[in-house]
């Protein structure tokens, strides 16, 4: 069910782009001096039809995925509604697709003071997928609330526990296995070198994992059981990389705060005096 929730917002993601795309491709890339000629310029221009809805109805989406994550996380009587997750998936759609609409409604022209704001918009999007990274190699609960070291300790702990019961392998694989899941090995990452690390572990894991899947397919274990090492290895590796890199994680995320709210902050408020200054100007789509 949760695929299944997360791929439907990619699906609406990607067919709304597909869908504008294709149907003004002819209209936006006419010069900008031609486009009052073409017959769809009344419907697609920032004033248009349908230019004005996109527009609105993309700046209402980025403010209803702001308030709503924000009263999630914030509000303790809200925090039964669901995991913090899904609020933060349902988030970064509206964050995502809103822009994506925003930026139709510009017709791909924009200048002057407003230009600041779809700029601020595109940093904010930008540093909220770097922000989605480092949020995720951050341990928490199933309903967001970051652990502490004394339980990720604990659950390594049970981890290596099963394991040491449950995997027969050669030597070798294991040693390799041990060497990965060594907290040790990770005593000297600065954080300056912690993005590039993450990245060779990465594939470090993937390797051994693979490594480890042929080994018990040579011994004939039966696949369910192979799943479940598989399982189990997976997550001790996960788990002993993201104890590794909590504080710096940590540390990441606090700084990730200082860059994105300024630039959210801008963008509202220059969107803001936009939507102020069009309804002054008489510019109210149909209503």
């Amino acid at each position: 069910m949760h695929r299944l929730y997360v791929g439907l917002f990619f699906l609406i993601g990607i067919s709304i782009t597909i869908i504008l795309a294709v149907n003004g491709y002819k209209y936006y890339s006419t010069p900008v001096e031609e486009r009052f000629f073409q017959e769809d310029h009344s419907m697609l221009k920032p004033s248009g039809i349908l230019g004005h809805g996109i527009g609105i109805l993309g700046t209402l989406m980025m403010m209803f995925g702001v308030v709503i994550y924000m009263v999630r996380k914030r509000a303790r009587r809200f925090f039964n509604w669901g995991y913090l997750k899904h609020w933060l998936e349902f988030h970064i759609f509206l964050c995502t697709v809103g822009p994506i609409l925003v930026l139709f409604h510009t017709s791909f022209k924009f200048g002057g003071i407003v230009s600041v704001s779809f700029w601020s918009m595109a940093a904010v999007v930008f540093s909220g997928v770097i922000g989605r990274f480092i949020y995720v190699r951050i341990p928490r609960t199933i309903q967001g609330k970051e652990l502490d070291i004394k339980q990720l300790n604990e659950m390594s702990s049970d981890l290596s526990t099963r394991l040491a019961r449950e995997i027969t392998i050669g030597e070798q694989l294991a040693a390799k296995i041990n060497h990965l899941s060594d907290l040790n090995r990770y005593k000297h990452i600065a954080l300056k070198n912690s993005f590039a690390y993450i990245i060779q572990d990465y594939f470090r894991m993937r390797f051994a994992l693979s490594a480890l899947k042929r080994d018990m397919i040579e011994k004939n274990i039966h696949r369910m059981k192979r799943k479940e090492i598989l399982s189990l290895t997976k997550t001790k590796l996960i788990l002993t990389r993201r104890i590794a890199y909590l504080r710096t994680m940590q540390k990441l995320f606090k700084y990730w705060h200082i860059v994105h709210l300024p630039f959210a902050i801008t963008m509202f408020v220059i969107m803001f005096v936009h939507v102020a200054v069009t309804i002054i100007f008489g510019y109210k789509w149909i209503f």
